[in-house]
């Protein structure tokens, strides 16, 4: 009885897993599968013959608009955001690890923004610049509204890791002599490294499809997630979904290589302990 109800469990948890993972990627399975439709094929399927022909027409500024030089835009800014994110994250999480008069305002005020809607932080952002007479921009205005929700997350990852770092490893330094800036280099940070990583991919993919708090914020230069949808509104081609493509094979490119990057810090720390 009790075997069979477990068997029961195990084939509804499957049929759960499997409808997920097709709501996840049946979606992008058809953009990929579309992108490579012929030069008279449509939006739709069938395909009308099998090319790269819209991959090319992508990186046409006159056909599609300004793709390339968006990727950039949201590329660099993603970086930006992901450096300061881990920067100030890291520094949060060594903070919080004592107490502090203020700590507990500090936090609730870090993570506030995750409660309010993005798109008043976007307009609030955009009108105060507006306000103090500084033109709204990818690199200004932008980039300190991706930081509104960024830093919450990666605030609150650093507080987990720092939550189950046993100070005896500091400690034991300390005894064999280490300095508090020993320490924290040569003992501290190359056992957080691994979630330093995640923190940082974290905050580059949270900013790279940002669209809300870009969206007032941004100026007269879009992001790619604004040129995406500029491009929903006056695009009739399969051009789109090669766009789709494109960014999504950079995306996972992006995640595999922040893997690859931690994988190899376990592999290095196993091989010196």
């Amino acid at each position: 009885m009790h075997h069979d109800k477990r068997t029961a469990e195990f084939y509804v948890l499957s049929i759960f897993f499997a409808v997920f993972v097709l709501f996840l990627y049946g979606p992008l399975s058809a953009v990929l599968i579309l992108s490579f439709q012929g030069p008279d094929g449509g939006l739709t399927f069938p395909l009308n013959g099998v090319s790269l022909h819209w991959f090319f027409n992508l990186f046409e500024k006159q056909a599609v608009g300004d793709f390339g030089a968006s990727f950039q835009r949201s590329f660099f800014l993603g970086l930006m955001v992901m450096v300061v994110t881990v920067v100030v994250s890291l520094l949060a999480g060594l903070a919080f690890r004592r107490r502090f008069i203020g700590a507990t305002a500090l936090f609730y005020a870090t993570v506030a923004s995750l409660v309010v809607p993005s798109i008043i932080i976007s307009l609030g952002i955009g009108v105060v610049f507006q306000q103090i007479g500084i033109q709204p921009n990818w690199y200004s205005s932008a980039f300190g509204a991706h930081l509104t929700w960024t830093l919450p997350f990666g605030v609150l990852i650093m507080f987990a890791v720092f939550n189950r770092f046993s100070p005896s490893y500091e400690e034991a330094a300390r005894d064999l002599g280490a300095s508090s800036w020993q320490t924290f280099c040569y003992v501290v940070l190359p056992m957080i490294a691994p979630s330093l990583v995640g923190v940082g991919l974290f905050g580059f993919t949270l900013s790279y499809d940002e669209f809300a708090r870009t969206l007032m914020t941004s100026g007269s230069y879009n992001t790619l997630p604004l040129e995406i949808y500029g491009m929903t509104t006056n695009v009739t081609t399969p051009v789109l979904y090669a766009l789709g493509t494109v960014t999504t094979v950079f995306s996972f490119t992006i995640i595999l290589a922040a893997l690859g990057f931690m994988s190899a810090l376990r592999r290095r720390q196993a091989k010196a302990s």
